[in-house]
């Protein structure tokens, strides 16, 4: 079935008019990261049903799906087109881009490469905008070995400065930074220098404690870790340094107010626990729920129907949590702090953003706040799919059937099972699955039903799943098989190569991925730039606005 197709120039006009937008494309990973809308959001395929429900909260949103236009293989549709009777049937209204991101291109209007660009353009302007302090790598390096009073803090979640980090740097997310830097810079004179790999986080967390008032000199390092390395340096590997988790402003009151009069000069306003559950309720209305402390609070309890979207990673990467353009978002923490000032740099961004003020954490460890009471839409896992155990793989092998490694095409590379043949959702159509028997293997048991799923959908006869994986596997004395060229580079859809190897010592890499970062505002175009380039803060309101 041929979903309703919009033109190129109607939806351009879509992009700009003000209201709600879920403008998703429905491609792997890595064809995304190749070439893409600018507001464009990843959904693919492959995790369509698992993600839409969390990106895309109201099922009456205007939707549109893109991909490349090259149409589908036989009878069986392109994929946005599958993506939208799939969608449609979980009571969706989609339409699809005609033409896709080539028709896009042969209208006039330019594709984007690469990964969270909205955010990522964003933070380019605001270093022109905002004029943000930066200091070269060979400065700081300077600054370190004449022993100057300063602390490096790298503003990356920890999983990423673990990998590599410039020496000395201590671990604060960009989120964590208003309500922990007191504890890594107790005095007002000590030199602060906020990095990350390469320049959004560093210009944002640097910005974000000059708009706070912080009295310190606060600098943004040029270029990261990439820089550094460009520069000759050695980063550090495996460190464990980072914030205390009992780090608190020394005057935590006066550290509120600041927050909160950064969010009112960018029109964010406070919700009560009705009032925000009466927004939650809305139909007409996108709204997200947003946990913005870190994972491990996170974990350890939330309010109902809230997702952990940690604050520095909400600005970074806002489409892998908000599918809405022009949405509406309410943000909450415990302390009073985060909560509003990422809710300001996100109205930057063009979102409605409201704080969920009078949150408590509770005796029991979670958190509540009074008069909360949304009602979370139920959402239905996959059915769980048969399983069978390694030794019964080899005897469905010499009975006929298929198996299909469903895991990362790189992990595939590494290490697969011997005769079985990688693959992923959308490229299951081409396979010969007609009246056979399939076995999956996957690291994601959900993942395997919507494959299982679709190929039933193609005459596939019967579909089992490995139980435990390729660990299971080798758990059972058995080994993986490298398979270096296989899936060649041209079938690997969901592996975005372009940025593969910038932080392993490849300098022509790490320069390119730079070039492509510090050019992205040259490719907006007017109404795109306009949009994007808020950096001059309005007068403070002196009220906060009302829902």
């Amino acid at each position: 079935m041929t979903a309703p197709r919009i033109t190129p120039a109607t939806l351009k006009d879509w992009l700009h008019d003000g209201a709600e937008l879920a403008l998703c494309d429905v491609r792997e990973a890595g064809q995304f990261g190749e070439s893409h809308l600018l507001h464009a959001v990843p959904l693919p395929y492959s995790r369509l049903e698992l993600d839409a429900p969390r990106l895309l909260p109201n099922r009456r949103v205007r939707l549109v799906l893109c991909d490349d236009g090259s149409g589908g293989s036989g009878d069986t549709g392109s994929v946005a087109d599958r993506a939208a009777a799939r969608l449609a049937a979980l009571g969706y209204r989609p339409q699809v881009l005609a033409g896709g991101t080539a028709a896009w291109a042969a209208a006039g209007f330019a594709l984007f490469a690469g990964v969270n660009v909205p955010s990522k353009t964003f933070g380019e302007l605001v270093e022109h905008r905002c004029h943000t302090p930066r200091v070269t790598p060979d400065r700081l390096a300077a600054w370190q070995a004449e022993g100057r009073d300063l602390v490096v803090v790298d503003g990356r979640p920890f999983a990423e400065y673990r990998k590599m980090n410039i020496p000395g740097a201590v671990c604060c997310p960009n989120g964590e930074l208003a309500l922990r830097i007191d504890a890594l810079a107790p005095r007002p004179d000590t030199t602060i220098v906020v990095n990350c790999a390469g320049r959004t986080r560093s210009l944002i967390g640097a910005q974000t404690l000059i708009d706070l008032g912080l009295p310190n000199p606060v600098y943004a390092l040029e270029n990261g870790t990439q820089g550094w390395v460009l520069a000759d340096r050695a980063l550090e590997h495996g460190s464990a340094r980072r914030y205390p988790d009992d780090a608190r402003p020394a005057d935590p009151e006066a550290r509120r107010h600041q927050a909160r009069r950064l969010a009112r000069r960018w029109g964010v306003g406070r919700l009560d626990g009705p009032r925000a559950a009466a927004l939650l309720a809305d139909p007409g209305r996108s709204t997200f729920l947003c946990d913005v402390r870190s994972p491990e609070e996170f974990t350890a309890g939330t309010l109902p129907g809230a997702q952990s979207a940690p604050g520095g990673q909400l600005i970074q990467a806002t489409d892998q949590y908000v599918g809405v353009r022009r949405a509406r978002l309410v943000l909450f923490d415990d302390d009073g702090i985060r909560a509003p000032v990422v809710a300001a740099w996100l109205a930057r961004l063009g979102f409605e953003a409201w704080v969920l003020a009078g949150v408590e954490a509770t005796a029991g460890g979670g958190l509540a706040a009074p008069g909360f009471t949304p009602v979370a839409p139920p959402v239905a896992d996959p059915p769980a799919l048969p399983t069978i155990t390694p030794p019964a793989v080899q005897e469905r092998l010499d009975r006929g059937a298929l198996l299909l490694d469903l895991r990362p095409s790189m992990a595939h590379r590494r290490g697969r099972i011997p005769g079985s043949l990688w693959t992923i959702r959308p490229r299951l159509a081409a396979l010969p699955l007609a009246g056979r028997a399939l076995v999956l293997v996957a690291d994601d048991p959900a993942v395997a039903a919507l494959a299982a799923d679709e190929a039933r959908s193609l005459g596939a006869a019967s579909v089992e799943l490995l139980a435990g994986g390729t660990a299971a596997w080798e758990a059972a004395g058995h080994l993986l098989a490298p398979s270096p060229a296989l899936p060649a580079d041209a079938d690997c859809i969901d592996y975005l190569f372009f940025v593969h190897d910038r932080h392993d010592g490849n300098r022509e890499a790490a320069r390119r991925y730079l070039a492509w970062e510090t050019g992205l505002v040259a490719q907006l175009d007017a109404r795109e730039r306009a949009e994007l380039d808020a950096c001059t803060a309005p007068a403070e309101a002196e009220e906060e606005p009302a829902p």
